[in-house]
Formats: C-alpha cells, structure tokens, sequence
C-alpha cells in the first residue's frame, strides 16, 4: 500500500508542483515555527534548517510521509525572506535589478523511520529594473508572500533573462529531488511509460 502524502505547506505553488508529479496530498499541514536567521547563519544553511524544522514540528502517523519545504533568496550571505509590505517589496527589487542572486529551496520528508533531505541551488539573474517596471510589478499584488519579493512563474517573469539550475526550485519545490524522495519513501509519484 502507497504512502500517504501530507504536505506540511499551505502554499498553493507546492500543491500546483506536486500535480505535475501526479501526487495529490491526503491531507495539508502547515507547521508554525519562528523563520527568524540566526546570527552569522549564511542562506543555505538557514534554508536546510527551516526545512527541517518545519518537518520535525509536524506528527506523522504509521502510513503517513509528512513533506516540508523553504525557500530563501539570497544575495551574498544576505537572506531576503517574504516582504512585509510593498516598500520592503520595493527595496528588494531594487537590490536584486541587474544582478545575480541564489533561490535555494530545501526539501525534508519524513516517516516513521526515517528523515529524508535535500537542497538546490540555483542562481537568477534580474534585468535592470526601472522605477516603472517595480511599481507596476507591485500593483499586481504577486510579490505578496514570496521571497525576495518576486515569482518567477507570474508578471515577474518578464524580469529574468538567465537562470540557471532547477525552474520548479525557484518556483518552491524541486521536482526531479522531490519525485526521488517521495519514492525513497513509497509515496506512488506518476510516471510515463
């Protein structure tokens, strides 16, 4: 009998990815942990402890496999977590026009018996953004809860000319390391013949 899945994230993107792996969760449980960095904590790091903070927070049951995911944006060692408001929105795009920056997002399962994890790096680089193009970008409300104050898959798409590494990481879980997980664990993941 299949593992059942229950996805410890209230974000409609995860639920979105996990579809085109043919998974739907039995259930969604989103942890509530303190996100705070701690001091001289660089991004991945941080990213790989939420990840697994968020999974150790939440019950699992015999049957049941519990995945967690953050995702961080990072430029340097500087952690840009989800706005508080449009002007912290604001500030972040102007930091990240014209350059490079890293989307590490980390994933954790766990079962009964055991803890699985991974994380993936990958880096994005913004065009130079106008002052135009961020108010415009912020009117559309997408940067709400994103980190960084950007996603990649809405309007803020037009703003990214490079990325390299994982698409659906950037998007906030890493499909191809998630799908590998989930079977490690005996969660049925849709597979084409």
């Amino acid at each position: 009998m299949a593992m059942r899945l229950i996805l410890g994230s209230g974000s409609p993107r995860r639920r979105d990815l996990l579809a085109q792996l043919g998974v739907t969760p039995a259930e969604v449980r989103a942890p509530d942990i303190d996100e705070t960095p701690q001091a001289g904590e660089g991004p991945r790091a941080y990213c790989i402890r939420m990840a697994a903070e968020k999974v150790a927070a939440l019950a699992v049951s015999p049957g049941e496999a519990v995945l967690c995911a953050d995702t961080t944006v990072a430029v340097g060692r500087r952690i840009l977590g989800k706005p508080a408001d449009a002007d912290e929105a604001a500030a972040f795009l102007r930091l990240l026009s014209g350059r490079r920056h890293r989307v590490i997002t980390a994933i954790a399962l766990r079962t009964v018996q055991k803890t699985w994890q991974r994380d993936v790096v990958s880096t994005v680089r913004l065009k130079r953004l106008s002052a135009d193009e961020i108010a415009a970008y912020l009117a559309t409300g997408d940067w709400r809860g994103k980190a960084g104050g950007y996603a990649i898959q809405g309007p803020a798409a037009a703003f990214v000319p490079w990325m390299q590494g994982s698409f659906s990481g950037v998007v906030g879980l890493p499909l191809a390391e998630t799908a590998a997980l989930l079977q490690a664990a005996g969660v049925a993941v849709w597979r084409a013949a």
